[in-house]
């Protein structure tokens, strides 16, 4: 996933997953040649949830000597999510993860990243598998990181995508870095608390179910490989941003929050 001189930008959000994942590269970059790691913690503007969390974050990277960048929501869309969000929370994560895949983005290129690095674990990728058949998405369910873009987009790896939330949790405990955080409040809003509910109680019943998950998207990706689901990747008109249309998620999304 990671050759010499890389420099890798970390979605750092200050939770578990992304503080095992610092902390593990932190950890193991000596062994490659002239890497270097970049925090980039994206501030969504969530009252009451993010203040903690950026601190965290702030606190963690400057005791492990990592540059940290901060880019927030306010500053890139002239409004923070919980001002977004004010007539209609129910679309939290929709609109959130639209926007968090930019700040993120745009950030790692600011910093002059070669490669962008998050924190999934292996609930998170069967969730994310589940999602896509719950909602008939096919493309985005045999569409992984590793997808090529044509060098449009900075190539992203999820070195924990294999190892069980749970797991983390020890490794962290073990370390003596377990974040105690609040949760976010638009949770309860999301199709994914509810998957993770049905793939928790499937994983107890059924051992290694989540794994299997995952394995049969990625055979499902490899025999449907040859079928074009995307069309060509140009340029949003707006913003300049790679996209498959004529306007980017993002600049689609902007147009409906300014009216």
């Amino acid at each position: 996933m990671i050759a010499d001189g890389d420099r890798i930008a970390v979605a750092f959000s200050g939770g578990k997953d992304s503080t095992a994942l610092l902390l593990i590269l932190r950890e193991i970059i000596p062994a490659w040649n002239n890497i270097r790691l970049v925090a980039i913690t994206v501030d969504e503007g969530i009252s009451g949830y993010r203040e903690e969390t950026i601190k965290i974050a702030d606190r963690l990277t400057k005791d492990l000597g990592i540059e940290h960048r901060i880019v927030s929501f306010s500053r890139m869309v002239g409004k923070d999510l919980d001002g977004i969000l004010r007539e209609g929370p129910e679309r939290a994560c929709s609109i959130c993860g639209i926007l968090r895949r930019k700040a993120l983005s745009s950030a790692a290129r600011d910093a002059g990243a070669t490669l962008v690095a998050t924190g999934h674990n292996l609930d998170d990728e069967a969730q994310a598998v589940l999602m896509n058949v719950l909602r008939g998405d096919l493309p985005r369910l045999v569409r992984s990181s590793g997808s090529p873009s044509g060098g449009c987009f900075l190539p992203r790896i999820k070195p924990l995508m294999e190892i069980p939330e749970k797991e983390i949790a020890v490794y962290l405990m073990v370390k003596g870095f377990f974040p105690d955080l609040p949760e976010c409040p638009y949770t309860r809003y999301a199709l994914r608390a509810e998957v993770r509910t049905i793939l928790s109680a499937w994983e107890i019943r059924h051992q290694g179910a989540m794994l299997k998950i995952l394995r049969g998207r990625e055979k499902l990706e490899k025999a449907l490989k040859s079928v074009p689901f995307q069309g060509k990747i140009q340029q949003c008109k707006e913003c300049g941003e790679p996209c498959s249309g004529t306007l980017c998620q993002t600049c689609l999304l902007l147009r409906k929050i300014n009216g």
